[in-house]
């Protein structure tokens, strides 16, 4: 285990840091009517407001958050709809017959985008989040919506979630070799990289911390 309980090579930050792509960058402007674009293995394409998302059932969920890079923030209450509950309601039906899901491409306004195996996505702790500790998420940390998954490194946490794909393989592989995230990411197995073991990585992701936090100051901007 790391620090004061954490995951392994894990400390513990003060806040919760900005952190994603384009960090020099302000957040993506969030739409007048947003929407979630769902694409892949389902009988029609379709665009789906996210004001159904209200007609779900709502769930807080208690957990900290884990960079790759090696800091997390602690003690976060997330609250929005549970992954599997929306993917219950409102994919499942519209599956293309005989086809089996074996992953979920979540793609942001910002342009990030990772590919959790169905069984991660679907876990009892994965949510579409709309709040953050009793507010909802500001620009900075994925408004409209964002997908949480604490189990795993921020990477797999789409902020302001766009796009779904349901796929029936794992999508190919597209980083090199010295930078690759793992495919899976889990925190309590230190899933850090692709290639190499997560203690390895460690003092080169750690060495990112700093200049990840001076872009992060340079394209904050006020919270909408």
């Amino acid at each position: 285990m790391g620090q004061g309980g954490l995951p392994p090579g894990q400390r513990r930050v003060e806040g919760f840091p900005r952190f994603g792509t384009h960090l020099s960058k302000p957040p993506p402007a969030v739409p007048v009517d947003p929407v979630i674009e769902v694409r892949g293995a389902v009988t029609g394409e379709f665009d789906l407001p996210l004001a159904e998302l209200s007609a779900l059932p709502r769930k807080e969920i208690r957990a900290d958050f884990h960079c790759v890079a090696g800091w997390s923030a602690t003690d976060l209450l997330w609250e929005g709809v549970l992954f599997e509950t929306f993917y219950r309601a409102h994919l499942e039906p519209v599956l293309r017959p005989g086809a089996t899901i074996t992953h979920v491409g979540c793609r942001g306004l910002d342009g990030h985008e990772g590919a959790l195996t169905i069984g991660d996505i679907l876990a009892d702790d994965v949510l579409i989040a709309v709040n953050l500790n009793g507010r909802p998420l500001d620009s900075d940390h994925g408004a409209p919506v964002r997908l949480v998954s604490p189990r795993q490194y921020g990477y797999f946490n789409i902020k302001h979630l766009s796009r779904i794909e349901l796929l029936t393989a794992a999508p190919p592989i597209t980083e090199g070799p010295v930078i690759r995230s793992h495919p899976r990411g889990r925190v309590w197995e230190e899933e850090r990289h692709g290639l190499l073991p997560g203690r390895v990585v460690r003092p080169f992701y750690r060495s990112l911390i700093r200049p990840i936090r001076y872009l992060s100051s340079r394209g904050s901007r006020p919270s909408q």
